[in-house]
Order: structure tokens, then C-alpha cells, then sequence
């Protein structure tokens, strides 16, 4: 992986001792909200946010920005364009956990060949896309 070679930005964020059961907030005080383990994993559910929701919406929103700055460059409309991001977790092997990233664009102004390019040219400029490459699957979908 290839260093930074600025900081452009630090984005900052502590969780108290409760971890997934926590309360996280930014040293901003913009983001603060408590966590809860989703029914899925052993939790209550729908009392709080959890890393994996936070994940999709950095990711989905990231690579909006990535693509539409594909689309710019290629004189392409991003009118009603929509990224949606699901992230999974589950094990990988005995007592250790992985996640799964699945990027559904919607792309209605855009040609469906023109829009799988653009997305394909946005997962390998968004910083999500560079910092999960190779470590976990990630997978792109064009929608109609």
C-alpha cells in the first residue's frame, strides 16, 4: 500500500469500554450517539448504531464522491445517482471476524456500459476501495 504523502485531513472518534454496547463520540462533538449490538449478533437491536452501519455510510458516501468525479471528467450526468453500500460480518476462521462489502450503484442517466466503466474507474480512486483492496471482497453492481 502506498504512504500518504500529505494529511490532508484526521478524522477523530473515541468509544468508552463498552465498545459495541458503547457510546462513540468525535472530538468535534458533531458525531456522538450510543452502540448496540444489531439482533443478528447476539444484541438487543435498534437502540444504536454499529460499526458496520458507520462503515456503509463512510464507504457509500466516499465512493458517490469518487464517481462523481469519474463522471465530471467523463461528461457524464450524476442526476438521481444513488451508491448503497452492505456491509457484512461473520467469521472467517476460529475466533476471528471478517467483514464483506457489496457497492449498488444506480446510475439512471448513464448507459449501463458507461456506468460500469465509471464505477470501475471510481473503485480504484476511492480511498475505501484502496484501503480495503486485498484484505476483503468487495463487490461492485450496476443497477437499472
Amino acid at each position: 500500500m502506498d504512504a500518504l504523502t500529505e494529511v490532508l485531513y484526521t478524522a477523530e472518534a473515541t468509544t468508552d469500554a463498552g465498545g459495541r454496547e458503547g457510546h462513540v463520540r468525535s472530538s468535534d462533538g458533531i458525531v456522538e450517539f450510543d452502540l448496540a449490538r444489531p439482533k443478528e449478533f447476539k444484541g438487543k437491536g435498534g437502540e444504536g448504531t454499529n460499526p458496520e452501519q458507520l462503515f456503509a455510510a463512510g464507504y457509500s458516501a466516499c465512493f458517490m464522491s469518487a464517481l462523481g468525479r469519474m463522471a465530471r471528467r467523463a461528461r457524464e450526468s450524476i442526476d438521481g445517482t444513488t451508491v448503497t453500500a452492505r456491509v457484512g460480518i461473520g467469521p472467517v476462521e476460529e475466533n476471528r471476524f471478517g467483514l464483506d462489502v457489496e457497492l449498488h450503484v444506480r446510475m439512471p442517466e448513464v448507459d449501463r456500459e458507461t456506468a460500469e466503466d465509471l464505477v470501475e474507474q471510481a473503485h480504484q480512486v476511492c480511498p475505501y476501495s484502496n484501503a480495503t483492496r486485498g484484505n476483503i471482497d468487495v463487490r461492485l453492481t450496476v443497477e437499472d
